[in-house]
């Protein structure tokens, strides 16, 4: 097993574009008692702030739900969709620029593991993160859910960029080349089935 690192706020310092591709290959754990899961992040979202139409912040919007995007960096932001599914974010850029990177599908860190974690209310159910799982600092494991690196490497040539899924509603920002993923990974939404994935 690969010797670990968490992530520091170092590793923040870079626009949210650019992190929704660092972000590649770390892993996210979450601690239930006395078990940690953990999935490696092969796929996200970038969601830049007050001018995206996608952007649960855009136009300024600030209300109860969206107070963890004006968060600082590396702070997480979890809510609901469709009332039963929960969707992951980590928070990026300075306090009160509310942007994001939404964490759009995991793999299993060790061979050996399963994890079923295609599509962001899939790694939810996966890791079992929810609504206690918001504004937590992701850089300190005493929050109970946090990033690592294991040195796993994403070169450049290995990611893919596309727009992103199920923003139709967003009219041009929709078609905005945001999604960022490992190329010709398996546990990449959509990789198999062209049709949209269910959330």
């Amino acid at each position: 097993m690969r010797m670990t690192s968490l992530l520091t706020s170092r590793f923040f310092s870079a626009s949210t574009k650019k992190l929704a591709q660092k972000l590649l290959g770390k892993i996210v754990c979450v601690r239930h008692g006395k078990k940690v899961l953990r999935g490696r992040i092969v796929e996200t979202e970038a969601y830049i702030g007050v001018k995206d139409k996608a952007c649960h912040a855009f136009g300024h919007r600030r209300t109860k739900r969206t107070e963890s995007l004006y968060q600082p960096a590396g702070f997480s932001y979890v809510y609901l969709i469709y009332g039963m599914y929960y969707c992951f974010n980590v928070v990026t850029c300075s306090k009160g620029d509310p942007q994001a990177v939404l964490i759009r599908a995991l793999t299993a860190v060790d061979n050996d593991d399963e994890l079923l974690a295609q599509g962001p209310g899939k790694l939810c159910r996966a890791l079992r993160i929810n609504k206690r799982h918001d504004q937590k600092h992701l850089l300190d494991p005493r929050s109970g859910i946090w990033l690592e690196d294991d040195g796993y490497q994403v070169s450049q040539s290995q990611i893919d960029k596309g727009p992103r899924i199920g923003v139709d509603y967003a009219e041009e920002a929709a078609k905005w080349p945001l999604r960022f993923y490992i190329k010709g990974h398996p546990d990449v939404s959509r990789s198999k089935n062209k049709s949209k994935p269910k959330t």
